[in-house]
C-alpha cells in the first residue's frame, strides 16, 4: 500500500499550530461504547485526538504511517505511540472497543482499512471519522483565506481534498451509523497564529515545493489589513463533520 504523505516534512509546524478537538466529543464517544478499555486512535497526527482519548479509556494505541509525526507527538501516561499504516495496526482482533480517525479517513485505502477496523474492534465497537474545511473568523479575513485556498493553491490540493469539501458525505462507509451531534473546535489565535496554521496546508506545501515561493506572500497585506492590530487575538471557529459507525454485535 502506498502511504499519501503531506505531512512529515512540517511535523513540528503541524504540532505547534493545528488546532484542538474539543472536550465534548470525546466525551460523547465514551458514552456510545459500553466498555472503556482500549480505544485506537489512526492516523494520530500530532496525537491530539488521543490526548482527548486517554481521560476517557485505560489504554489508547495512537497510530501514524509517519514516523516523524509519532516523533512530535504528544506524550501522555496512557498513549501508547506506534509508526503502522490505517490498514495494518498490528492490534489483536477483537481488541478495541473505538477507532477514531480525525482529519485523515480521506487518504486512506478505504476497502482494506475497514476490513481492518471490523478485525479489530468488539463486536459491538463503534468507529468514528471526522474532518473539518475552512474556519470562520471575520468576513474580512475569510474571504482573504478564500482567496488562498481557492484561486492560489487550488490546483495543488491532492484530489481526496474533495471528501472534505463534500463533508464526509460522499466518502464511503460501510457500518451501520450513529447520528452524531454538531461540534466544532475553537481558538483564539493572533495572526501569526493563523498564518503558522495556514502554512500546514499539504495545497501550501506543494506550491512552496512547486513553485519556489510562497503562497502566503500573496495575501498578505490583504490579511494583514483585515486582521488588524496583528498581536488582536480573535476567535477562529471550525465547523466539524462525522461519519461514526458501529460493527455487528
Amino acid at each position: 500500500m502506498t502511504f499519501k504523505d503531506h505531512f512529515s516534512g512540517h511535523a513540528g509546524d503541524y504540532t505547534r499550530y493545528r488546532p484542538s478537538y474539543p472536550h465534548a466529543l470525546f466525551a460523547w464517544l465514551a458514552a456510545q461504547v459500553p466498555q472503556h478499555e482500549r480505544a485506537w486512535d489512526c492516523a494520530t497526527g500530532n496525537g491530539q485526538a488521543a490526548v482527548g482519548l486517554a481521560e476517557f479509556f485505560a489504554d489508547v494505541v495512537a497510530t501514524d504511517a509517519s514516523d516523524s509525526q509519532i516523533a512530535a507527538a504528544k506524550p501522555q501516561a496512557r498513549v501508547r505511540y506506534a509508526v503502522a499504516p490505517a490498514e495494518g495496526s498490528g492490534l489483536a482482533a477483537h481488541s478495541l472497543d473505538l477507532i477514531t480517525v480525525g482529519q485523515a479517513l480521506h487518504w486512506f485505502d478505504f476497502t482494506a482499512f475497514y476490513a481492518e477496523a471490523a478485525r479489530v474492534l468488539k463486536p459491538g465497537g463503534v468507529l468514528a471519522a471526522w474532518s473539518y474545511g475552512l474556519m470562520q473568523i471575520t468576513p474580512a479575513v475569510d474571504a482573504a483565506v478564500w482567496r488562498l485556498y481557492e484561486p492560489i493553491v487550488g490546483p495543488y490540493w491532492p484530489p481526496e481534498r474533495r471528501y472534505v469539501e463534500e463533508r464526509y458525505r460522499s466518502l464511503p462507509f460501510p457500518f451501520p451509523e450513529i447520528a452524531a451531534p454538531a461540534f466544532a473546535m475553537e481558538a483564539l489565535w493572533t495572526l501569526e497564529q493563523l498564518t503558522g496554521y495556514l502554512g500546514t496546508w499539504s495545497a501550501v506545501q506543494r506550491y512552496r515545493k512547486e513553485q519556489g515561493g510562497d503562497p502566503l506572500a500573496l495575501i498578505a497585506d490583504e490579511l494583514s489589513a483585515a486582521w488588524g492590530d496583528a498581536e488582536t487575538a480573535r476567535k477562529v471557529v471550525w465547523p466539524m463533520f462525522m461519519r461514526v459507525g458501529r460493527v455487528a454485535s
